[in-house]
């Protein structure tokens, strides 16, 4: 929806008002439609819209019944909020985010668990006190960290916004070359400047109490004025279970046409991003059974012999559901030219390669669409993944855990830390079992600190709107709570998933075998291995985590040629992030064509 930034503890005006419209228009990608900045007692915020609902009157910050807010993403659950409090009469915009500020000031900060959506904002209460919260997957982002005094704030939408000066280390995050993407302990561990607030956190942003309220965390800055409380909220919701497939089917069926129905309230134009696989046909089956005209699907191909194109699968599914079916061929020149751009888009670094066709994918969808649907979340809830069934046999049939496999040769330390900082992290509660505590790990590690973390940014580089039907708090809580077998059955993950597929899009081909899903990176790095190899191990950043020798070995051993994208996105990454490289001198630097 937008971009969001601001500074709390204000003492001088003038200068916070200075310092947040920098830390804006840093970020004023994520707001084509305009920026708005704002000051009051004690805060300066702004905004930068990407305008969804309420095209004229949505505009942040919003003031009602004393309290303030302004935010990122989207509340579903406005209308029926506003319907169950009896607010129609006093709302003075169509904003999805108004309700919440007269909820608020009826029920303090149990309004925040009653939000069913994707956000990330900041709250000034009308009982003055003021948070900061984030929705319980992690769906859109927000980091934080101390100001210039001790008692001073800021927040925003994306790290880039409290400039490069302040945000990077100087020794750079070995961690993400041994798992590709940051956990939330390790990225505040090693001190990227700022912190994320982490998913289904409300964090009370008040002055350092020597005696925290009870149940709450002690401050993460000593002596200011942030952290006299994280609470982390639950992301799963208790649900009723009933028994029978058939049941089972007819509630997903109701589950999922209510989520894709709110996920679609928009005033602008909104489609799909369509593979050939399970999850996105679900969303594409739900969207043309609730639109009469065709909904607007996207597809990305790949122009290389040996990609896994599923452009024929989804054209099949698009003729079923007649769909606005396009495709657009991710080739080889793409991969040159957009690599930089995902780089410099990904602030918070992942270096998962499946950023490259969403890249091209938004970049095509531009100007047509405004709002996209997409698959994010089904593997994770209905157990879609090979190494979920793994850990769900026992170690003398093969069975492991279901956790990330580190192949780091080439840093100085190989990996050493990663994967237990990963656990850490990863850890479930009591009581699940083996399947739902690898569902688990995937959801509170890999799920928003890679994958959502993907999605927005690699949209909101272009102004897009990405939305998530399966990360619904109602979709969540029937799917991670079904019995283990209506998951995983036999070979098939998403067995339920799958069985609702068949008798509803069976061009889908719900039970064929999983190709899994490619990027043919390593042949379009193999031909500039040899000169590539070298110049990437010359890179500061390169050089201070990683065996230089290591590092050509991986550029002239084929063995090692599915380490090659990640070093060249680091190698990028921290030209463009930590010496200030315009995105294409930073590729150059690397060809030698400088």
């Amino acid at each position: 929806m937008c971009g969001i930034a601001g500074i709390l503890g204000v003492t001088d005006p003038a200068q916070a008002e200075r310092d947040v419209r920098a830390m804006i228009e840093r970020i004023a990608h994520r707001g084509p439609n305009g920026i708005q900045v704002e000051s009051g007692p004690g805060w300066c915020v702004a905004h930068a819209r990407l305008s969804i609902i309420d095209l004229e009157g949505g505009w942040q910050p919003l003031h009602a019944a004393g309290s303030t807010v302004i935010g990122n993403g989207e509340i579903y659950n406005y209308l029926e909020l506003a319907e169950e409090f009896g607010l129609r009469d006093k709302l003075s915009t169509g904003s999805d985010f108004e309700p919440l500020l007269h909820i608020y000031a009826l029920e303090g900060e149990k309004a925040f668990e009653r939000l069913r959506g994707m956000y990330a904002f900041c709250f000034i209460g009308c009982d003055g006190r003021t948070w900061l919260v984030r929705d319980g997957f992690g769906i859109k982002p927000l980091y934080y960290r101390q100001g210039d005094r001790a008692d001073e704030v800021a927040f925003a939408s994306e790290p880039r916004a409290f400039a490069a000066s302040t945000v990077w280390p100087k020794m750079p995050n070995r961690e993400l070359l041994a798992l590709n993407y940051l956990v939330d302990d390790g990225y505040a561990t090693h001190g990227l400047g700022s912190c994320r607030l982490a998913p289904g956190s409300v964090m009370e942003i008040s002055p350092q109490s020597a005696h925290p309220g009870e149940g709450r965390d002690p401050g993460v800055f000593e002596g200011g004025r942030l952290g006299s409380g994280i609470e982390k909220k639950t992301w799963v919701p208790a649900f009723a279970g009933m028994s029978g497939e058939e049941a089972l089917l007819s509630a997903l069926d109701g589950v999922l046409e209510d989520s894709v129905k709110v996920h679609q309230r928009s005033d602008v134009p909104y489609g799909l991003f369509l593979s050939g696989g399970v999850d996105s046909a679900t969303i594409a089956t739900i969207m043309s059974r609730l639109n009469a005209r065709p909904v607007t699907a996207y597809t990305c191909g790949f122009d290389a012999p040996e990609a896994r194109d599923e452009r024929g699968q989804a054209e099949r599914v698009a003729k079923a559901l007649n769909l606005d079916w396009r495709e657009t061929t991710f080739s080889e020149a793409d991969f040159w030219r957009i690599a930089p751009q995902v780089a410099w888009a990904l602030d918070d670094p992942t270096a998962d390669y499946a950023a490259l066709p969403t890249y091209k994918l938004a970049e095509a969808a531009k100007g047509t669409l405004t709002v996209i649907l997409t698959g994010e979340g089904g593997d994770e809830l209905f157990g879609g993944y090979g190494r979920y069934r793994r850990a769900m046999r026992p170690t003398w049939l093969g069975g492991r855990p279901a956790e990330p496999q580190v192949d780091a040769a080439f840093l100085k330390d190989k990996g050493a830390g990663a994967l237990a900082r990963w656990r850490k992290g990863a850890e479930a509660p009591n009581g699940y079992s083996p399947l739902q505590r690898a569902q688990y790990a995937d959801i509170v590690t890999w799920l928003p600190n890679d994958l959502l973390l993907k999605l927005d940014r690699m949209l909101m580089a272009h102004g897009l709107e990405g939305r998530t039907p399966f990360l619904d708090r109602e979709v969540a809580a029937f799917a991670f709570n079904l019995p283990d077998r209506m998951k995983v059955r036999g070979k098939y993950g998403k067995y339920i998933l799958r069985k609702w597929l068949e008798r509803h899009c069976p061009a889908a081909e719900p039970w064929a075998k999983k190709k899994g899903f490619t990027v043919p990176v390593a042949s379009w790095i193999a031909p500039r291995a040899g000169e590539l190899g070298p110049r990437i191990a010359g890179v500061k950043a390169v050089a201070e985590v990683c065996d230089v020798d290591g590092v050509r070995a991986v550029f002239t051993d084929e063995k090692q040629a599915h380490n090659r994208w990640p070093l060249m996105f680091f190698a990028l990454w921290s030209l463009i992030h930590l010496e200030g490289a315009e995105p294409p001198a930073a590729l150059a630097a690397l060809l030698g064509d400088d």
